[in-house]
């Protein structure tokens, strides 16, 4: 991975702080399992994409459900039989858990991604970090998106006149 020069002006309060002080615990596939249970995992949890690990806990790179769907349906692979292994994105963006918020926010952003997964200097997956954590530490860790009710701006109804 590429030494990433930082932008200073962003304050050194996120040059400071390491990921491992945001991540959130990461859920992962395991690599030995077929891409029916791959994708019923990924739809009980409501994702897109997933982190896959060996048994050790070793990040071998993502999976996505529509990528899954295109080559196995696709190509009329049964999805019960078909290992997950198989399809396995093994370029995908990730940070370790000693780099700056600062760094792994231009990860995400290079990459453009909203999330990438978190790992040691061993490839073992200790969690994620968004981009919604990131932009909440640079708000005090607040909230952007919740505004006051002060501040929440009054709604306008339009109507249009039916045509004749």
């Amino acid at each position: 991975m590429k030494q990433i020069k930082h932008n200073h002006s962003r304050g050194a309060h996120l040059e400071a702080r390491t990921v491992k002080d945001i991540i959130k615990p990461a859920e992962s596939i395991l690599n030995k399992v077929c891409v029916k249970e791959a994708l019923d995992e990924m739809q009980a949890r409501a994702v897109d994409s997933s982190p896959v690990i060996d048994q050790r806990g070793e990040l071998l790179g993502t999976v996505s459900k529509d990528k899954m769907n295109r080559e196995v349906g696709g190509f009329g692979h049964d999805p019960k039989t078909e290992p997950v292994e198989a399809h396995i994105e093994q370029n995908s963006p990730y940070c370790f858990d000693d780099q700056t918020v600062a760094a792994a926010e231009q990860i995400m952003l290079n990459a453009k991604v909203g999330e990438v997964p978190v790992i040691t200097h061993e490839k073992l997956l200790v969690g994620t970090i968004n981009i919604e954590a990131i932009v909440a530490q640079k708000h005090g860790g607040k909230d952007p998106l919740k505004v006051s009710e002060k501040s929440a701006s009054k709604s306008i109804t339009i109507r249009f006149a039916p045509q004749s």
